[in-house]
């Protein structure tokens, strides 16, 4: 446990993963119930007052009920040895800070975290302020190394915050573009992730060139900046050592770390397989492929999609039925830059096998889509592709994709039916 100065709450890491149940909860933000987003981005030192916390919209205490908000932290930093690379490592942080308040739960990244304020510390006054407070004051101490200022805006202004969304989605592209070039056969050493422990405690991630984090937060080139800020915070290299199966993604290194660190829980799991133990998916991921037997292929849905899904479930039924630390076979976690990296199901056929994805999601990822379908030979794949305008059954979409020459009808079964 610690005071901070002017946090005048109890704080320490005994309340990570602290959940805020219905029946105790005052204020969400994010989640399902409303928008969130967080962004720590670098600002010259003249930009930046060390210190400043502005409140731009309501605060927790303006509604005097129970609701949901809308929410975007900016923090903006300078210092001297920070670096661009930094950013997703810093801003991942906030997750970590907050988390270790009591009364309040953090969950996600990014564009898709959620946010839980308790009726108990609401009572004893806290405020957004606080939460600014926090920020700072964890930030300048844990790395004082690298900065030298702080400023934290917070805002509840729904136009605000979906200003500041529009803003950040070419932000998160270009950080996951930094990745181009590399590839897994040409690197050694891959990375671990366990950030999700505070919830999940034996569930781990490993991150590769070619396969970034199922939430979307991280990529290799993240891990590797966060090991060298904090070699003991939750990204460690691995060494990959000898190759067991190169197509499904598996290797003796990253086998004997991930039996090791999850306590025997997990065994081993392939990279690049939908089919054959996939890696296990965290409540936090950005998509979800399922295997649709009827069409010999997959569907992807996004954590942006509410609708019905090809499968039978909404994203949401999906992730509560297959997320902990197994792996279920027909289900893999992953990020939206993720199907377009070349290693995606790899074992399976790659995109080649995808016949459904929302609309939203296809516009998303098609420039980099496109350019791997050229590569294939199939430069129209993604207008062969169903979406919820197609149908969301399997057997609403079929005669669609039987009619478009889907090139998933005629490869190799999924599944013996």
């Amino acid at each position: 446990m610690s005071k901070i100065t002017g946090f005048p709450f109890t704080y320490g890491t005994d309340f990570e993963g602290e959940r805020i149940r219905p029946d105790n909860l005052y204020v969400e933000f994010g989640g399902e119930s409303s928008r969130m987003v967080e962004w720590l981005t670098t600002a010259g030192i003249e930009d930046i007052e060390d210190g400043r916390i502005d409140i731009i919209g309501s605060d927790i205490n303006d509604s005097g009920e129970k609701t949901a908000l809308p929410l975007a932290i900016v923090v903006e930093v300078a210092g001297n040895k920070m670096q661009p690379d930094y950013e997703p490592v810093l801003e991942k942080q906030i997750h970590r800070i907050l988390n270790r308040i009591q009364g309040v739960m953090h969950t996600g990244q990014r564009d898709m975290g959620c946010l839980r304020i308790s009726e108990s510390i609401a009572d004893k006054g806290f405020t957004l302020r606080h939460i600014g407070v926090i920020l700072y004051q964890k930030l300048h101490e844990d790395f004082e190394r690298i900065l030298d200022k702080v400023q934290v805006k917070i805002f509840t202004q729904d136009s605000r915050v979906t200003e500041i969304l529009n803003k950040v989605k070419s932000v998160y592209t270009k950080r996951d573009a930094r990745i181009e070039g590399m590839t897994d056969e040409n690197t050694d050493t891959f990375y671990s992730c366990t950030i999700c422990q505070s919830f999940v405690p034996f569930h781990i991630c490993t991150i590769s060139p070619q396969r970034s984090s199922p939430c979307g937060s991280y990529n290799w080139i993240d891990c590797k900046a966060s090991y060298d800020i904090d070699p003991t915070g939750p990204n460690k290299p691995i060494a990959k050592d000898s190759s067991i199966d190169l197509r499904l993604g598996q290797w003796q290194g990253i086998n004997d770390f991930v039996k090791k660190s999850s306590q025997g829980k997990t065994e081993y799991y392939n990279l690049y397989s939908i089919m054959d133990k996939p890696m296990p998916t965290c409540e936090w991921v950005e998509c979800i492929s399922v295997v649709l037997p009827l069409c010999n292929g997959i569907m992807i849905a996004d954590k942006d999609y509410t609708g019905m899904t090809p499968c039978g479930m909404d994203f949401r039924t999906i992730v509560d039925n297959i997320k902990g630390e197994l792996d279920t076979p027909g289900f893999m976690g992953h990020s939206r830059y993720n199907i377009t990296q070349r290693k995606f199901i790899n074992a399976e056929g790659g995109i080649k096998r995808i016949v459904w994805m929302p609309q939203i999601l296809k516009r998303e990822i098609s420039n980099r889509f496109n350019t791997i379908t050229i590569e294939l030979g199939i430069p129209d794949l993604m207008e062969r592709i169903a979406d919820e305008d197609t149908g969301t059954t399997e057997e609403a979409i079929l005669p669609f994709l039987k009619a478009a020459n889907h090139p998933a009808l005629s490869m190799e079964p999924l599944i013996q039916l």
